[in-house]
């Protein structure tokens, strides 16, 4: 979002943003998530953070790019509006690594909800700015197809991507290398931000990879022949690289994994006579046939292995069902809450840092020339004032405090997250077994009904 001629910044930002959070298109501001910022007040929020980064760093700025959007859409009927706003605010967290104030709008005046996700190009501390890397595209992409997935939703199976063949984007069907798994648990290491090196180490080892110091540090694991020096990860792995990465002196750029097949994920039975209607030849029949059998098999293996009747897997699906519900409506609840504890402190530092400005405008009997040399500042202070107002909040707490209820927060969010993708796998699983038996139970009445077609001729 670029700055246009003859308009200040925080026009800009108005002009940007009144469409994203237009009332009619959010259920009248519900669909709106921020972090440390108040969409009621974001164009003078990000004009202030601006200003704020010129007289930090000295420096104009060096292009006219103010803030950035993402339009994120779903395939209509596969989620709902407050699911998708979570999800939009999980991708924004995990692409800024809470670096950039952010608001996430969430659309339903269409067939498909979509977000639209904008973020400031200054940093909250105003003295950096958001460095647009090359493959920024692809990134993104990634990041939203995986927290899609996460949420057992569909994405897009065949995206165009420049040059790049699909076959070598999507990866091929294999268990992933010693080395991959290494960086694989380093990703996640570092998703932890861990305080320092030692404490990186020891998610590591949580993880099962044990250091061995020497003249270069190296990994040993039970499952691995030998052990894989750091430095051979590539360079983003390396000693220098991490400990760069923890000191919040470079971003973590991880290395494109290949994509796994999990073989012992159950899948439903093919429809031979669709497929062969479809074109496929008499190999597919014959393959097609033998693989239905394997998957019939692993049906009633997993029926025997839990005691399962039909009904029983109905029951169950019904009591997973009734799980994830409540899961979801407590992410949902603590995501609120970590969003109004993101508000307020963002309101009492604003408050805080324009108090002696309001209290000098208001001493000045509210001079209209004063406001014109303050506005941003005057405009910051009432919003804060404001949003205490709304919040019902008559002693001010401290930002402290909101830190350690933040963090709470946000461990029991992460707990429900964990537990809410293990039902997920299961009610999967179950809908996979389910229609298995079906076809199964449907396919032994079709023969007995043969048999005793046959009996009477």
């Amino acid at each position: 979002m670029h700055i246009n001629k003859g308009k200040t910044i925080a026009q800009c930002i108005t002009d940007r943003t009144d469409y994203a959070i237009n009332p009619d298109k959010t259920n009248n501001g519900e669909l709106i998530s921020c972090y440390a910022c108040d969409y009621r007040s974001i164009d003078a929020e990000f004009a202030l953070a601006k200003r704020q980064y010129r007289h930090f760093t000295g420096k104009e700025e060096k292009n006219d790019v103010i803030a950035y959007q993402v339009r994120q859409s779903f395939k209509p009927g596969e989620v709902t509006p407050e699911e998708a706003n979570q999800i939009g605010y999980d991708f924004a967290s995990r692409f800024l690594k809470g670096k950039h104030a952010f608001i996430v709008c969430t659309h339903i005046d269409k067939a498909h909800i979509h977000n639209h996700i904008i973020w400031n190009s200054t940093t909250l501390d105003c003295k950096r700015k958001f460095r647009n890397f090359y493959g920024s595209a692809r990134a993104v992409a990634r990041l939203s197809d995986l927290i899609c997935t996460e949420h057992q939703l569909s994405v897009i199976q065949i995206p165009q991507r420049g040059g790049t063949s699909y076959s070598k984007w999507k990866g091929f069907r294999g268990k992933p290398s010693h080395r991959e798994a290494l960086r694989i648990a380093i990703d996640e290491a570092l998703e932890q931000k861990p305080h320092d090196f030692d404490a990186f180490l020891a998610l590591l080892e949580e993880a099962g990879y044990r250091a061995k110091q020497g003249k270069n540090i190296a990994f040993d694991h039970d499952g691995f022949k030998q052990k894989i020096c750091m430095h051979s990860l590539g360079k983003e792995y390396d000693e220098d690289a991490i400990r760069a990465i923890i000191k919040g002196q470079k971003i973590h750029q991880p290395k494109k994994r290949r994509m796994v097949w999990d073989a012992n994920r159950p899948q439903t039975i093919i429809d031979i006579q669709a497929k062969l209607a479809a074109g496929k030849g008499e190999g597919y029949r014959r393959w097609a046939t033998v693989e239905n059998l394997k998957r019939m098999a692993k049906t009633k293996l997993y029926m025997d292995e839990h005691g399962f009747s039909y009904e029983a897997m109905s029951d169950r699906k019904a009591e997973l069902s009734a799980k994830e519900k409540e899961l979801s409506a407590k992410i949902t609840e603590a995501q609120n809450r970590i969003a109004e504890i993101n508000v307020l402190k963002t309101h009492i530092v604003n408050y805080s840092k324009t108090r002696d400005v309001y209290v000098t405008y208001r001493k000045s009997g509210y001079s209209k020339k004063y406001l014109e040399e303050h506005e941003a500042d005057i405009i910051i202070h009432k919003a804060a004032k404001k949003a205490f107002d709304e919040l019902g909040v008559k002693k001010l707490p401290t930002v402290k405090s909101l830190q350690v209820e933040f963090a709470e927060q946000l461990t029991a969010k992460k707990e429900a997250y964990a537990e809410l993708k293990k039902v997920r796998d299961e009610l999967r699983d179950l809908a996979v077994h389910t229609a298995n038996y079906e076809e199964l139970r449907d396919l032994e009445e079709r023969e007995k009904r043969k048999e005793k077609e046959h009996g009477r001729e």
